[in-house]
């Protein structure tokens, strides 16, 4: 999760999120694609991976399987924190985006930047995501032990703490089920195989299907 950060991440989003921008159009029909944007870092991004087994991808296969029409494009980018986030997510998430997946934190644990600096972070990309009328899905991530005890309390504290101040989906930890498992993880021990996102997907399925949803009931009649 923590990598160093190279223009090629950059320019692959911008590629993927400005293909995703040209197919926009008013989406008013009940029918109508849902489109998601899957906001976060290497876990996103699908580090050591090819594109198909990406996490973005194989969910829009999931929910696609569920008989949702859905596009999720993958704006992830390796070695990003949340504040990295924050700064590139007015062009990450183009205009005709209706929903959000927000991957983001586990780059601040390894780096042990302050937990008010994360949150502050999140909390303005949620309440501009809101402002947008776009809905979210929160994913939570979890320190490492060996940041200590103090600074685990209080990093672990920030997702729960802004999924109740704001209207969204809500999954505890992006990683659950898969983090330290060695078969679900590549070498570095960080970052999920294709088995590994798999996983990932099939637990996260339900609260995606929610976001889904709610953006089909706003477009009842």
């Amino acid at each position: 999760m923590l990598l160093v950060q190279t223009i090629a991440p950059l320019v692959a989003v911008t590629i993927g999120c400005a293909a995703f921008a040209s197919r926009m159009q008013p989406a008013l029909a009940a029918d109508a694609p849902v489109r998601i944007v899957a906001l976060g870092d290497s876990l996103t991004a699908g580090f050591g991976l090819p594109r198909e087994a990406t996490f973005p991808a194989r969910l829009e296969a999931a929910l696609r399987a569920r008989g949702l029409a859905v596009e999720v494009a993958n704006a992830g980018v390796s070695g990003d924190t949340a504040s990295g986030g924050l700064a590139r997510l007015d062009w990450s998430v183009p205009e005709g985006t209706h929903a959000v997946i927000v991957e983001l934190g586990a780059n601040d644990a390894l780096r042990g930047i302050d937990p008010a600096v994360t949150r502050s972070a999140l909390e303005a990309i949620l309440r501009r995501l809101g402002e947008r009328h776009i809905a979210v899905l929160l994913t939570g991530m979890r320190a490492p032990p060996n940041m200590g005890a103090d600074y685990v309390r209080a990093f672990d504290a920030v997702f729960p703490a802004l999924a109740a101040a704001h209207d969204v989906v809500f999954d505890p930890f992006f990683l659950d089920g898969v983090a330290a498992d060695r078969a679900l993880n590549q070498p570095d021990g960080l970052h999920p195989t294709a088995g590994g996102v798999e996983a990932i997907v099939r637990r996260i399925l339900p609260k995606a299907e929610e976001l889904v949803a709610r953006v089909k009931a706003k477009r009842a009649p």
